[in-house]
């Protein structure tokens, strides 16, 4: 089953509440914050909830393991694992062009991005 990259764009102010319920659900409670999920019909309702405050995409494996190697943290409850989001730096030369409240498709940076999340992902390494 493939995997999907989720980072949060926006912040916090004028969040309504069920939204902001389901970025906590995702670990997603600070911008540039990244969390990986699987690609499942419940987890794509919840990205519908929240498309405006994520971009999300297909990430591969290679991405994947470098993710985890570079920002993964240690979680303290379980040693063998990791904490279940990566604090992430801002991406070198920013989300898109027409910045972060427009679309993907039209050049924003919010949205669904399919394969080129990885292009953004190691931009925030």
């Amino acid at each position: 089953m493939a995997k999907l990259a989720v980072v949060r764009v926006r912040g916090v102010t004028g969040i309504k509440k069920p939204i902001n319920k389901a970025l906590d659900l995702l670990n997603l409670k600070k911008v540039n914050y990244c969390t990986v999920i699987e690609d499942t019909p419940e987890n794509r309702g919840v990205l519908f909830k929240v498309k405006d405050y994520v971009t999300w995409g297909v990430v591969d494996d290679a991405t994947l393991k470098e993710l985890i190697s570079k920002r993964g943290q240690p979680n303290p409850k379980k040693p063998d694992h990791t904490k279940p989001f990566f604090k992430m730096n801002p991406p070198k030369k920013g989300y898109g062009r027409a910045g972060i409240k427009q679309a993907f498709k039209v050049g924003g940076g919010v949205g669904e991005r399919k394969e080129k999340i990885n292009d953004l992902l190691k931009r925030m390494f």
